[in-house]
């Protein structure tokens, strides 16, 4: 195994020509004012555009932009640190900053023509998404006019383009799973995004009426993500980030999330109950046995899913460099493994959560919100353990995937 190098920024790459410092050094610069924004964050229901410049200005949405085009191609470890360093701060930044950021990866296996459209002139632009083909659409010469409503597009107000998903028609008449990608002036957002977690992450919906998609700007599935054939994939033959698959990439922003809120919960309940007292009883708090106990497997839990977590991360970047795809059995481990990892955070948070008092449901208490937005995250689409754990079990028993779980990345 390579040993993890730390990413230093090109001097001619650097935001603010500042290359001698680490990029989760720089991240963590921006984080106290990211950390004093949560509370409004989650009032407006969206990231504010500051908290967006500041993360911008560290650089690390170019983590997987190509080096073409300024970016850094760097390694997952490396953002999925940082990654779990800015939700410790603020989960809904990081959730829609991350999504925005790993889009970057997906938009590189599409044509040069598309990526030359977005990044040419601006390579700090970005992408929102709604992946669910839940599109409509009319084939026309050159491409298709897609209509529709695509929720849950986090960070869309940020962003200059969004990836939508479609069920396209090929000649032969098979539906082909597709992403098409569509500029800002082609589409509206709908301000529709009320939820009692992740409420900042500003998840709101698109919607198109006939927007022209020109054939470039679209792309099968299976081709640019599992199997290596992607339009884009030929303009870097040399590249260790790009060959690789992007649903574990998309997948492990969910994972840092969840691990960054499982660690900030574990230190605000450390220092909230060291010098606690009992307000009818005066016992302190932090020397009752009920009180150790929880603390005591919330930390092992949150350790173990650290672990999990960096071992997998690893995984994905060895075979990146080897520009090798994983088996299916490695395509099953990443995928649930996160999830599970998921999972014992949100059990983790959720233990400490219930030995917090009845002050930690203000509305002015973090720890509220860190209880709301840890389950929210576990109940992602792609951190359904009882899927993961299905998927895991076929594997295991030498069973075919199973199409009512989540497919294998």
């Amino acid at each position: 195994m390579q040993p993890h190098r730390v990413l230093s920024f090109p001097a001619s790459a650097a935001p603010d020509d500042k290359p001698k410092e680490s990029l989760r050094e720089r991240v963590r610069a921006v984080l106290p004012a990211i950390e004093a924004s949560a509370a409004k964050t989650e009032k407006d229901r969206m990231v504010p555009p500051q908290n967006i410049a500041l993360l911008k200005s560290t650089g690390l949405h170019r983590v997987f932009l190509p080096i073409t085009y300024g970016g850094y191609e760097a390694c997952l470890p490396e953002f999925a640190q940082c990654l779990v360093d800015v939700a410790s701060a603020c989960a809904s930044t990081a959730w829609a900053f991350g999504l925005m950021s790993t889009h970057n990866y997906m938009l590189a296996h599409f044509p040069k023509q598309l990526q030359d459209e977005v990044w040419a002139s601006d390579p700090n632009c970005t992408a929102s998404s709604s992946i669910a083909p839940l599109g409509r659409y009319e084939e026309v010469d050159g491409g298709i006019l897609l209509s529709g409503t695509f929720g849950w597009s986090s960070g869309c107000d940020h962003t200059e383009w969004a990836i939508l998903g479609v069920n396209r028609l090929n000649a032969q008449g098979q539906t082909i799973y597709s992403f098409a990608v569509v500029p800002r002036g082609d589409y509206r957002i709908q301000d529709d995004w009320h939820s009692m977690a992740m409420s900042g992450s500003g998840s709101k919906s698109i919607v198109l009426d006939k927007a022209f998609v020109p054939n470039h700007r679209i792309q099968a599935i299976d081709d640019m993500l599992f199997e290596g054939r992607s339009a884009g994939i030929s303009q870097y033959p040399d590249s260790t980030l790009f060959h690789s698959p992007y649903r574990p990439y998309f997948a492990s922003i969910f994972a840092a999330v969840g691990l960054g809120i499982a660690e900030k919960a574990l230190a605000m309940f450390i220092e909230k109950n060291r010098n606690r007292r009992r307000a009818y009883s005066g016992v302190l708090v932090g020397t009752m046995p009920p009180m150790l106990l929880r603390l005591g497997e919330s930390t092992h839990q949150v350790k173990a899913a650290r672990a999990l977590m960096e071992k997998s991360w690893q995984d994905h970047r060895i075979h990146a460099e080897r520009q090798t795809y994983p088996s299916q059995r490695t395509a099953v481990e990443w995928r649930t493994e996160q999830a599970y990892a998921i999972k014992m955070c949100a059990e983790a948070v959720n233990r400490l959560f219930a030995a917090s008092g009845g002050s930690a449901w203000l509305d002015h208490n973090p720890m509220q919100r860190l209880f709301r937005d840890i389950n929210v995250t576990a109940a992602h689409a792609y951190t359904d353990y009882d899927l993961c754990s299905q998927a895991m079990g076929r594997e295991q028993m030498g069973l075919p995937p199973d199409p009512l779980t989540v497919p294998a990345p």
